[in-house]
């Protein structure tokens, strides 16, 4: 199995609107932390999430959260 490139080693905060979202699980992205399709020909597949309700979230920039799309802590352990 391959590894994701770590983009960061901290959660990016944003402030997102109601809507469909895909988020990058390969960290290969240009658009982080979106998907933009370099995951092709690898075994990453982008994480649709679904928000409801205008909300602040903190998405994994590591790419090693357990909680995909979102920030579990796990960059504190790499």
């Amino acid at each position: 199995m391959s590894q994701p490139v770590i983009v960061d080693t901290k959660p990016i905060i944003l402030a997102l609107e109601p809507g469909t979202y895909f988020w990058c699980s390969c960290g290969q992205s240009q658009n982080q932390p979106y998907c933009d399709g370099s995951h092709q020909g690898t075994e990453f597949l982008p994480v649709k999430f679904v928000l409801e309700d205008k909300k602040q979230v903190a998405l994994c920039q590591c790419k090693y959260t357990s909680k995909s799309p979102f920030c579990d802590g796990s960059h504190s352990k790499l």
